[in-house]
């Protein structure tokens, strides 16, 4: 069976897509076969970002491994169970067409609460959360004392996860590993930095998940979006030579999938 990836988080703005894609890319580059899904309905960030590469490597006439993205098929009233919701069946269909031909699916859910979104959390093998690295994100994990800074409690989408975990272990699955990706490090605001950190640590505890860093804020994943690109593929498209800030971003891809710890994944990039 495909080892499920689903990146979630109930919060737009928070870098799911680009994780997908360099996740999903990093994984297809390296001779995995890897099936993608983009449960945003709407504004399909992951899918317009896949189908940019597409367009990008077939006007460059270049070949470069690119992840299989499928749309969510239609549910037909007709073939819907007494009482099945035709999301969970779209989903169903979805994943059972890929899982043949794939060793991973990376799943991009919805910055909000979706019934997909709530399914898939329940399917991940392992779920990534990419969290802005500010209290403001940090608030849709748990709530904390604004005068002591001390954890009081889980928030709504970890709620949403225990959940997911909890279907899993009725289903006899094994657990979700979770890991919180801290997005848009900054190098200032040192003080806010250590605070979200500490508040990280004591809720990974808690309520039971890995801590890693992710992406910082460049302009370079804001710039590879329309050519559907990754960091992993500018030399392929003649960059020669790359400038700091585009090596040490390649390093925070390289220290991603490296700390996902994969079935059978040995980072050579």
């Amino acid at each position: 069976m495909a080892h499920i990836i689903v990146v979630g988080n109930e919060k737009g703005g928070s870098g799911k897509s680009t994780t997908c894609m360099h996740v999903a890319t990093a994984l297809a580059r390296m001779g995995h076969r890897v099936g993608a899904l983009d449960l945003d309905l709407r504004q399909k960030s992951f899918g317009r970002y896949i189908e940019n590469r597409r367009a990008y490597l077939e006007r460059a006439g270049l070949h470069l491994a690119t992840p299989d993205y499928r749309e969510l098929p239609e549910a037909s009233k007709e073939t819907l169970a007494d009482g099945e919701n035709p999301f969970d069946q779209r989903l169903s269909a979805a994943i059972s067409a890929l899982e043949p031909n794939s060793d991973f699916i990376v799943i991009d859910c919805p910055g909000s609460h979706t019934r997909l979104s709530q399914v898939a959390h329940s399917l991940a093998d392992t779920l990534i959360t990419p969290l802005n690295d500010s209290f403001v994100d940090f608030d849709l994990l748990a709530r904390i004392d604004p005068e002591t800074g001390r954890v009081i409690g889980p928030s709504i989408y970890s709620e949403m996860v225990w959940s997911a975990r909890q279907l899993r272990a009725q289903a006899g699955l094994k657990p979700i590993d979770w890991i919180v990706l801290r997005n848009r490090l900054g190098a200032q605001q040192m003080h806010n930095k250590k605070k979200v950190g500490a508040a990280l640590e004591d809720l990974s505890r808690r309520i039971g998940f890995r801590v890693a860093p992710g992406f910082s804020e460049r302009v370079i994943f804001r710039e590879l979006f329309p050519r559907g690109l990754t960091l992993l593929d500018l030399r392929d498209t003649g960059v020669d030579q790359l400038n700091i800030s585009n090596v040490a971003a390649r390093q925070e891809v390289r220290d991603l999938v490296n700390e996902l710890h994969l079935p059978g994944v040995t980072v050579n990039f």
